[in-house]
């Protein structure tokens, strides 16, 4: 028998992860129908938390609040010069910032700010949008969509035309991280909580999830916890998530997607950079997962050493979906390592990414790095049942890369 060639394996490999659409389950990315709610181009990339956070520690004696007051042109220009014209962008979150601008074919050669912005200026944001979800083939963006923002709340209230490439997705932090200020955002659109988690209230915050639910047609609801959300619990929070959300979501057939890890504001300083990360008790997922079993969750975790117990808590509870490598994981050493482990504990019964992007042109760098990774990875891992004998066919790649790109998703909703 002869030896299959694991070079034309993994070209097999790498034109169907370009061929295949992607769906991007996450994103804090707007329709051009929010206006400037959606960031794009070179400075809101530039301005990104990520690249804030590394600007400074570069300048150990620049006042935070000096910076922050500057135009936003300004600290772009700043963040430029210290990250990329100063120092070598080796980080991954500069690095993904040129592999983008490079696929866009900017002009990037001369290392001019001015070239670059013009390249931006000349397209409109639709225009934008398609440009980018091409470059990566995107066939959907979903959306987080928060109704505690006032300046979201507001255009929805104006009306949002639909646009076919984007979907929603409910998020309700404040419900479960925030009471009972979050009554107090309730009453503020008309529903009538109080502090107490009274049958009135609780009615209310029902109303609330129903109307918002009618009114945006959510794929899903969301929540991005902290490592200390636990369950069960008599917080108000936990209850609100046991008691309310996850049987309304039962009775409307939707998923409930949990973002754990993140730590707000250790350094408030930084203001959206200053988050941090902490590992949670995973026997909050056993929990919901055993108690809740005609529930679905969508789960992604912050912390490393939760990624293990994860797989293992997924391959027990078959409506637990792991899904992406989240924030403070997207970067190549944790990717290849957390799919690695999902497909060798989960075979291909996960979700292997989304890009979190909260600038437009992030997703191609997201996307683009993440599929370089997945075909390596998948060469091997095809490689080596080859070798048994079992033959790998096209269509057999094409099923398979078509399940981790998207069918997952859409079958997990169902």
């Amino acid at each position: 028998m002869s030896t299959p060639s694991p070079a034309r394996l993994r070209q097999r490999i790498i034109r169907l992860l370009a061929e295949t659409p992607a769906t991007d389950i996450h994103t804090h990315l707007f329709s051009p129908a929010f206006g400037s709610l959606l960031l794009r181009g070179i400075d809101d990339l530039l301005t990104y938390h990520y690249l804030i956070a590394e600007f400074f520690r570069w300048h150990q004696h620049l006042d935070y609040d000096v910076f922050f007051s500057l135009p936003r042109e300004a600290q772009a220009a700043a963040v430029w010069q210290t990250l990329f014209l100063d120092h070598s962008p080796l980080s991954e979150s500069s690095r993904g910032l040129l592999t983008s601008l490079h696929t866009l074919r900017c002009p990037l050669r001369s290392r001019n700010l001015d070239k670059l912005r013009a390249f931006f200026a000349q397209l409109s944001p639709s225009e934008h949008v398609d440009l980018c979800m091409r470059a990566v083939n995107i066939d959907t963006l979903v959306m987080t969509n928060n109704p505690f923002d006032p300046a979201e709340r507001a255009c929805w209230e104006r009306g949002v035309p639909d646009d076919p490439r984007f979907r929603t997705a409910l998020r309700i932090d404040n419900l479960l991280t925030a009471w009972p200020a979050a009554a107090q955002d309730l009453r503020t659109m008309g529903f009538r909580a109080s502090a107490e988690l009274s049958p009135s209230t609780r009615s209310a915050i029902r109303s609330f999830l129903l109307a918002w639910i009618n009114r945006i047609k959510p794929l899903y609801l969301m929540a991005s916890l902290p490592p200390t959300f636990s369950l069960p619990s008599p917080d108000p929070g936990a209850r609100i998530l046991t008691d309310i959300v996850l049987p309304l979501l039962r009775e409307r057939n939707l998923v409930m997607a949990l973002m754990i890890g993140v730590e707000r504001q250790v350094n408030p300083a930084l203001r959206l950079a200053g988050d941090s990360i902490g590992r949670m008790n995973i026997n909050t997922l056993v929990h919901l997962a055993r108690s809740f079993p005609t529930n679905k969750f969508l789960v992604t975790i912050l912390s490393r050493e939760n990624q293990h117990e994860l797989c293992v808590v997924a391959r027990k509870f078959r409506n637990l979906m792991p899904f992406g490598c989240w924030w403070f994981l997207n970067s190549p050493f944790f990717i290849e390592e957390l799919t690695r482990m999902r497909l060798e504990w989960l075979g291909l019964t996960f979700i292997p990414q989304h890009s979190d992007a909260r600038v437009l042109d992030q997703i191609i760098y997201k996307w683009l790095h993440t599929k370089q990774i997945l075909a390596e990875i998948l060469t091997q891992k095809y490689a080596t049942i080859e070798a048994t004998g079992w033959k790998v066919s096209n269509d057999d790649l094409r099923r398979d890369i078509s399940d981790l790109l998207r069918n997952n998703f859409w079958r997990f909703l169902e």
